[in-house]
């Protein structure tokens, strides 16, 4: 089986590299971006199975990239995650899923297997921009840290 390539696109270097670390750990190929237009350059050019953008972001915002994206490839699931609780509903309607940053990177991990499983069951929820079930990492007793 071939390897899923993730696109993470962040600012945050800090946040970008442990969750490259974290998504290599677990088998994945891990392209990063620092900004919307760096992701845009990447998804244009290489094959991707999955993005997970950050919503805050220079320039473009992860809500433009990933309507942009979702013009190109909409069958490339995205992930958006954000230290804001809510989103823009623009914005929700173009991503698959959302989550909260303090989340943790572990959870990111278990997010992206579910969305990719329904990508390859051919059950991707268009534009659901559901909100992550996953339960946060201080509400397991964890250190769930938001920036």
């Amino acid at each position: 089986m071939a390897l899923s390539t993730i696109l993470c696109i962040d600012d945050e270097e800090l946040g970008l590299e442990i969750r490259k670390m974290v998504l290599e750990l677990e088998g994945y190929r891990v392209l990063t971006a620092r900004d919307g237009r760096g992701g845009l350059r990447i998804f244009k050019s290489q094959q991707v199975d999955a993005v997970v953008i950050d919503f805050s972001l220079p320039g473009l915002d992860g809500g433009q990239v990933a309507a942009r994206m979702r013009a190109l490839r909409p069958e490339v699931p995205i992930l958006m995650l954000s230290a804001y609780v809510t989103l823009p509903e623009s914005v929700m309607q173009v991503v698959d899923l959302s989550a909260t940053k303090g989340d943790g990177a572990s959870d990111l991990a278990i997010q992206l297997k579910a969305l990719l499983r329904g990508r390859n069951r051919g059950g991707r929820a268009r534009g659901s921009g559901r909100k992550s079930t996953a339960q946060p990492a201080a509400a397991r007793g964890g250190k769930g840290r938001r920036r």
